[in-house]
C-alpha cells in the first residue's frame, strides 16, 4: 500500500502542476455531461408527460363513441345508451384561455362523470381514493389539476381562478394522476364553462363490452374510435430520437477533448511513467493507478455535469414544450421532475465516455517497452500507425454508411447513417490533413515555409481531435442551418399558397356551422364561401381525415400539389379520383396512378390517386375528395370549416363581426394575416431548442480547441526555442503560430462544408421522411456558409490568444531552459 500511495502522489502531482489541463479534461467531460443529461432530461420529462395523458382514462386502445365528423353528441343520446344497458360515461372535452405569468396560456378541459368511469385507467383509480368524492360533485365542484401546471400558472389549491370570457373555476385540487396542461371537473360544471349545455364529446366504453364493437341500438349514429395516444407515441419518438441524436453528438464532440487531454497528460509524463517503471512498478499497478485517477475525474467532472444539465434541461424545457405543443398540440409539464434512475444514468454515461475517451492514449502509452517510454521517436511512430488506423476506420465506417443507405429503411437505419457518416468524416480528417499538409512541405523551397508545414503537420498528434470535434461541430451547424432555413423558407411559401382565403372559420357543431353559413351568406362583402367537410377514418391501420370541399378555382389557382395527374382539379370534382397528402402516400407506398381502396365509400371503394400535396405539421394523413363524394357516404355529415373570400373589406373587422354575432371563440374564427402570423411563431418556437443546441455544440468544440492549445503550449516550446535561436522574435514566433492554427481551421472548414451539405441532404432526403412523413426541397444558403466560416474563424483566433500571448510574453530565460539537458 506504501508504494500504491507514493506512485498515486507522483501522478496527481502532474495536475497540481498543470491545473490548465486538468480543468480542460474536467470541463471536456463536464460538458459533455451536462448537454446529453440535458436532453435525456427533457426526453424523460416529455414522455412521462406523455404516459399520464395515455394512463388518464386507460390504455391507448381505449375505446370511444363518436359523432359523425367529428362533432358533439348530445346528451339525450348517452341517457338512451345507458337504458339500454350499455356500460358507457359521458365525456367533454375543450379548451379555457387563462392570463397565466408569462402570457396567455391555454388549458384543456375535460368534463367527466366519476360514477360511471371505466374501471381501467388512472382516473377511475383516482375516483376510488378520493374519500370525498361528493366535494367533486355538488355545490361548486373541484377543478382537479396536475402540480406542475399549478405551479406554472402561479395558482394555489383551493383557489377559483377565472378563464377568459368565462365564469370562475370549480376549486382546484391537486392530483398526481392529472396530465400537465389539463383540467378535470364534473361533465356539469364543464357544460357550463365551455357554455356547451347538453352536449358531449365522447363516450367511453368498457374495454370487456366494446371488444367487440356491438351493434348500435336503432336511431343512434355514433362511430366506434379508439384515442390517438398510440399514434401520437410514435410521431413523438421521432422528434425524441433526433433530439437524442444531436445530444450524443454533443456528447462525443466533449469526449474528444476529454480523449486530447488525457492523451496530451500521458505523453507530458513520459519521463515520469519510464521513472515509475525503472523503479520496479508492475505494469499492473501503473494500469490501475492510471485507471483510477481517471474514474476519479470522471465521478467529478460527471456529477458538475449532471447539476448542469438540470439547469440546462430547466432553461430549454418552454422550448421544447413550444415545439411539440406546436408539432403535435401535446401538453408538457414546465416543472422538471427527474428519477434516480436519471442521475445514474448520467453519472454512468460519464463514467463509460471517460474510459472510452481516455483508455485508448493509456492503453497506447502501456504497450510500449520500458526503454522507449521517453522516446518521441517512439510516441511519432505510435502517431503514424494510429493515423493508418484511424484511415482504414473512416473509410469503413464511410463504406457502411453507403450500404445502410443503399439497404436501410426505417428511422433508426437513417440516424445510423448520418452516424456513420459523420464519424467517418471525422477519422479521415487528420490524414486528410497529415496528407495536405505533406504536400505543401514537399512543395516548399524556403527553410522557414517549410518548417511551418511541417510543425503544422506534427502539431496534429495533439490537436488532431480538436480538430475532429470541430469539424463535427461545423458540419452539424451546416446541416441543421441548411435543413432549417430551407424548411423555413418552404413553409412561408406553402402558407402563401395553402392559406389563400381571406378568412377561416370552424364550427363545433351541425347547428353552428349552418348559422356561420347563413351569416356569412348575408353579408354583402363576402364574394364566396367555401364549406368542407372532415371525417376521421382509419386506412390500412392509419388514422386519416377524409376531407371533402366543393369545386372552385381557388383549389386549383392556390393549392400547393406536389405531384399530379393531368386536369386533376376537374377529375377530382367528377369524383374520379382523390388527392393524398405525401406523408400518407409514403406511409401506403403508393405513386400517382394507383388505385387506393375505400372501404367506408361503398358507392365508390375503388379510386384513383391523382396527385400529392405538401401538407406540413398535420400527424395525420389526409384524403382530399370531391365533398359529393363525402357526403354521399355519411348525408349527415355537417360541415367543420368554412373559407372565406372577401370582395372588399378588412378580413380582421369581419372576424370581429362574426365573434361577436355568433359568440364565436378566437379559436374559431381567424383572419389570413393573423394565422399566417401564428403559423410562423409556432415554426420559430419548434426549432428554438434545437438551435440552442446547435450553438452550445459549437461552444463545446471551441473550449475543446483552446484547452488543446493551452495543454500544447508548454510542449510547443521545445520546437520554438531552436527558432528563437537563430533569430526569430518571439512575437514573430507567436503570429506563425496563429497563421499555423488558422490554416488548420480553414483546411477543415473546406472538409466541413461539404460535410454539412451532405449531413443537410440525409435529414431532408432521409431522417425526415422516415421521421415525419415528407420530403423538404433542398435549398443552397451560400451566405450561411460564408458567415458560419467567419465564425469559426472568430472563434478559433479567440481560442488562440490567450497561449500566444503566454507564448509572446515569455522571455530569453524561459527559452534557454529548452536547452538545459541538450
Amino acid at each position: 500500500m506504501g508504494r500504491f500511495w507514493l506512485c498515486w502522489r507522483a501522478l496527481l502531482a502532474h495536475w497540481r502542476r498543470h491545473p490548465l489541463q486538468a480543468a480542460c479534461l474536467l470541463l471536456g467531460l463536464w460538458l459533455a455531461t451536462a448537454l446529453w443529461s440535458g436532453v435525456q432530461a427533457l426526453n424523460t420529462q416529455a414522455r412521462d408527460s406523455y404516459q399520464r395523458a395515455a394512463e388518464l382514462f386507460g390504455s391507448a386502445q381505449q375505446s370511444l363513441l363518436v359523432a359523425e365528423g367529428s362533432g358533439l353528441i348530445n346528451q339525450d343520446i348517452y341517457v338512451q345508451l345507458r337504458r339500454a344497458g350499455w356500460p358507457v360515461s359521458p365525456l367533454l372535452q375543450g379548451t379555457l384561455l387563462f392570463d397565466g405569468p408569462t402570457g396567455p396560456q391555454r388549458l384543456q378541459v375535460v368534463g367527466i362523470d366519476p360514477l360511471t368511469l371505466p374501471s381501467e385507467g388512472a382516473l377511475a383509480q383516482v375516483v376510488e381514493e378520493t374519500a370525498e368524492l361528493e366535494l367533486f360533485l355538488l355545490d361548486q365542484g373541484q377543478s382537479w389539476i396536475a402540480a406542475d401546471s399549478l405551479a406554472e400558472l402561479g395558482w394555489q389549491q383551493g383557489q377559483r381562478p377565472q378563464a377568459v370570457n368565462a365564469r370562475p373555476l370549480p376549486a382546484l385540487q391537486v392530483r398526481a394522476a392529472v396530465p400537465p396542461g389539463t383540467l378535470v371537473m364534473d361533465i356539469g360544471q364543464a357544460q357550463q364553462l365551455l357554455d356547451l349545455p347538453g352536449q358531449l364529446s365522447e363516450l367511453l366504453v368498457e374495454q370487456g363490452f366494446a371488444a367487440q364493437q356491438p351493434a348500435l341500438p336503432q336511431g343512434i349514429n355514433l362511430l366506434w374510435q379508439q384515442r390517438e395516444e398510440a399514434e401520437l407515441a410514435r410521431l413523438t419518438d421521432s422528434f425524441h430520437l433526433n433530439l437524442t441524436a444531436l445530444g450524443l453528438l454533443a456528447f462525443v464532440v466533449g469526449l474528444f477533448i476529454v480523449h486530447a487531454a488525457a492523451g496530451l497528460a500521458v505523453q507530458q509524463r513520459r519521463s515520469m511513467l519510464q521513472g515509475l517503471r525503472s523503479c520496479g512498478v508492475s505494469l499492473r499497478l501503473l494500469a490501475v493507478l492510471l485507471l483510477a485517477e481517471l474514474l476519479l475525474l470522471a465521478l467529478l467532472a460527471g456529477s458538475l455535469g449532471l447539476l448542469s444539465g438540470r439547469l440546462l434541461a430547466g432553461w430549454l424545457l418552454a422550448d421544447l414544450a413550444g415545439s411539440l405543443r406546436g408539432l403535435y398540440g401535446t401538453a408538457v409539464a414546465a416543472r422538471l421532475q427527474l428519477s434516480w434512475h436519471w442521475w445514474l444514468s448520467g453519472l454512468g454515461m460519464a463514467l463509460l465516455g471517460s474510459l472510452l475517451a481516455g483508455a485508448a492514449s493509456f492503453w497506447q502509452g502501456l504497450r510500449l517497452p520500458v526503454l522507449q517510454w521517453a522516446r518521441p521517436q517512439a510516441w511519432r511512430a505510435a502517431q503514424r500507425r494510429l493515423l493508418r488506423w484511424q484511415a482504414l476506420t473512416g473509410l469503413l465506417l464511410v463504406g457502411l454508411g453507403g450500404c445502410l443507405w443503399w439497404l436501410g429503411d426505417g428511422l433508426a437505419s437513417g440516424l445510423l447513417l448520418l452516424a456513420c457518416v459523420l464519424l467517418g468524416a471525422a477519422l479521415l480528417l487528420p490524414p486528410w490533413l497529415a496528407g495536405l499538409l505533406g504536400l505543401a512541405r514537399r512543395l516548399s523551397r524556403r527553410p522557414l515555409v517549410r518548417w511551418f508545414w511541417a510543425d503544422s503537420q506534427q502539431q496534429l498528434g495533439g490537436l488532431g481531435l480538436a480538430l475532429m470535434a470541430l469539424l463535427l461541430t461545423l458540419a452539424a451547424n451546416t446541416g441543421v442551418g441548411s435543413m432549417t432555413s430551407g424548411f423555413r423558407l418552404t413553409f412561408e411559401g406553402w402558407l402563401q399558397q395553402r392559406l389563400a382565403a381571406d378568412v377561416y372559420l370552424r364550427a363545433d357543431s351541425p347547428e353552428q356551422a349552418t348559422a356561420i353559413e347563413q351569416w356569412l351568406l348575408s353579408q354583402p362583402e363576402v364574394s364566396a364561401v367555401l364549406p368542407s367537410w372532415q371525417r376521421q377514418a382509419q386506412l390500412q391501420g392509419w388514422p386519416v381525415e377524409l376531407s371533402g370541399i366543393l369545386e372552385h378555382p381557388l383549389y386549383a389557382d392556390s393549392w400547393p400539389l406536389l405531384q399530379a395527374d393531368e386536369d386533376v382539379w376537374p377529375r377530382l370534382a367528377a369524383a374520379e379520383g382523390v388527392l393524398l397528402s405525401e406523408q400518407l402516400l409514403r406511409r401506403l407506398q403508393l405513386s400517382v396512378g394507383d388505385s387506393l381502396t375505400l372501404d367506408m365509400l361503398p358507392a365508390r371503394p375503388s379510386l384513383k390517386v391523382l396527385g400529392s400535396y405538401a401538407d406540413y405539421g398535420n400527424p395525420r394523413g389526409q384524403v382530399l375528395m370531391d365533398s359529393g363524394l363525402l357526403r354521399q357516404a355519411w348525408p349527415q355529415l355537417p360541415p367543420r370549416s368554412f373559407a372565406v373570400l372577401l370582395e372588399h373589406g378588412d378580413p380582421a373587422l369581419l372576424v370581429e363581426r362574426i365573434r361577436q354575432a355568433l359568440g364565436l371563440p378566437g379559436n374559431q374564427a381567424i383572419d389570413q394575416r393573423s394565422l399566417q402570423q401564428w403559423s410562423s411563431r409556432v415554426f420559430e418556437q419548434t426549432f428554438a431548442a434545437t438551435s440552442a443546441l446547435n450553438r452550445l455544440v459549437l461552444l463545446v468544440a471551441v473550449l475543446g480547441l483552446f484547452g488543446s492549445l493551452l495543454t500544447l503550449a508548454d510542449s510547443r516550446l521545445l520546437q520554438l526555442a531552436p527558432l528563437w535561436a537563430v533569430g526569430l522574435s518571439a512575437r514573430r514566433l507567436a503570429w506563425l503560430s496563429l497563421l499555423q492554427m488558422l490554416s488548420l481551421a480553414c483546411l477543415t472548414l473546406l472538409l466541413a462544408i461539404p460535410l454539412g451539405l451532405l449531413l443537410a441532404w440525409l435529414l431532408v432526403d432521409v431522417v425526415n421522411v422516415q421521421a415525419f412523413g415528407w420530403r423538404l426541397p433542398w435549398h443552397w444558403f451560400p451566405l450561411q456558409w460564408l458567415q458560419l466560416a467567419g465564425l469559426a474563424m472568430l472563434a478559433v483566433t479567440l481560442a488562440c490568444l490567450w497561449p500566444l500571448w503566454r507564448l509572446r510574453s515569455r522571455g530569453p530565460m524561459s527559452m534557454l531552459r529548452r536547452f538545459v539537458h541538450e
